[in-house]
């Protein structure tokens, strides 16, 4: 099989190009699969498709950009220059653009190629009906919330058109089977991008360090992480360090920037800045706690699936999507109430004064993680698009002849 995925992938910074990387050194180990086309943003860099294994080939062509109007036409061309045997898409809503149209006309693409018969399939990170349009940085106003959710649905329609649309979470499977009708939904979980051996739970030498990873600004918020790492300094008197892993949120362009003036005044405080690939052992490894100081929940979380991999314990709020997945996956942690500095204070004391506690939680994540490693989740797709295949056969119809 030639598959194609279209993503954003390293060096790209377009959201999704990590799980785009990890998707794509373990398909190419799969033996189903003769070749990789990767029809990904332009970047000024190559790719990073240098792996260690042994896998198929693997061609990157850069065919579209990010808020660019033409990503459907210069994709299309593509496709129909690498003629692939199958293609799948790694989306969610803002994935071509942070402009309404753009985005809007990069989402037809999976109905695109349905058409010419090619088949495809969507993974769908997030779902419109499960997105708090405040609180990711779409709108406060009440209005164009109003506006988004029914071009949403709109936009779902068209991805659902795809001949099987991915989702990670089961409760978007009802959602899109109750609301839409569809017939077409596969539940195929995120997965766990690296399985190191299991750690030994021990830590450096030195201050704790409670970390947090990802783009900040809009439902990431660090301002309760530092403030409640305060209190638990002034109660315990315990040596902490606050590590703030990644960057700022493209709707919010300078918000780490304020932080680190806002907080100039609190001693041990680390913003790395963007985390190469090649650094994320070190700095999960290193941390005591992965913190999710979220306000709401956009869909699957690939840092719950890092830090679980690294045997960490983690804290997060009591809230949508990562309350199921916890559940549905076997994660463990302690839980806050996300408009609380005391509760999030709390809960993190818990783990800092427990050390035997914070093992415990780190050996049931990692437990968690090795159950659904990306070699599985690259099977299942595999597993999807024979299903297809098998559909799209003609059958041939036999007369019954009689004498």
């Amino acid at each position: 099989m030639k598959l194609a995925i279209v993503t954003a992938y390293p060096p790209s910074k377009v959201t999704l190009n990590e799980y785009a990387y990890h998707l794509v050194k373990h398909f190419r180990q799969q033996t189903e699969v003769s070749e990789l086309i990767l029809l990904t943003d332009v970047t000024s860099q190559e790719a990073d498709i240098h792996f260690e294994e042994q896998g198929c080939k693997v061609t990157v062509k850069q065919c579209w950009k990010f808020n660019c109007y033409t990503t459907i036409f210069s994709v299309m061309k593509t496709v129909q220059q690498t003629a692939p045997d199958a293609i799948l898409f790694n989306l969610q809503f803002m994935k071509f653009g942070d402009k309404k149209i753009a985005a809007a006309l990069g989402l037809l693409l999976p109905l695109l190629c349905k058409l010419r018969k090619i088949p495809t399939i969507v993974l769908l990170h997030n779902i419109m009906e499960q997105v708090d349009l405040k609180s990711a940085g779409f709108t406060k106003n009440k209005v164009l919330q109003t506006v988004y959710n029914f071009i949403g649905t709109t936009l779902t329609k068209f991805i659902l058109a795809a001949d099987t649309v991915a989702v990670t979470i089961s409760k978007y499977v009802d959602i899109l089977e109750e609301k839409y009708k569809a017939n077409n939904i596969a539940l195929i979980p995120h997965g766990t991008f690296e399985l190191p051996e299991e750690p030994s739970y021990q830590l450096p030498e030195g201050p704790l360090k409670i970390m947090t990873f990802g783009k900040f600004g809009t439902y990431k918020k660090v301002e309760i992480l530092i403030e409640a790492i305060e209190k638990v300094r002034s109660r315990t008197k315990t040596n902490l360090e606050i590590v703030i892993a990644g960057t700022d949120n493209p709707n919010v362009p300078g918000y780490l920037a304020s932080m680190k003036e806002k907080y100039r005044h609190v001693p041990q405080l680390t913003f790395t800045g963007y985390v190469a690939e090649e650094d994320v052992p070190k700095i999960f490894g290193e941390s005591a706690m992965v913190v999710f100081p979220y306000t709401s929940t956009t869909g699957s979380s690939g840092v719950l699936h890092q830090a679980g991999s690294y045997g960490k314990a983690v804290v997060m709020p009591d809230l949508g999507d990562l309350s199921i997945l916890v559940k549905e996956e076997g994660y463990q942690g302690e839980f806050f109430d996300p408009k609380s500095v005391d509760s999030l204070a709390d809960a993190i004391e818990k783990i800092v004064l427990n050390e035997a506690y914070r093992i415990a939680l780190g050996k049931a994540n990692y437990k968690a993680a090795t159950a659904l490693p990306m070699s599985t989740i690259t099977t299942m797709y595999l597993d999807e698009f024979k299903k297809i295949q098998e559909k799209n056969i003609p059958t041939l119809k036999v007369k019954n002849i009689t004498t």
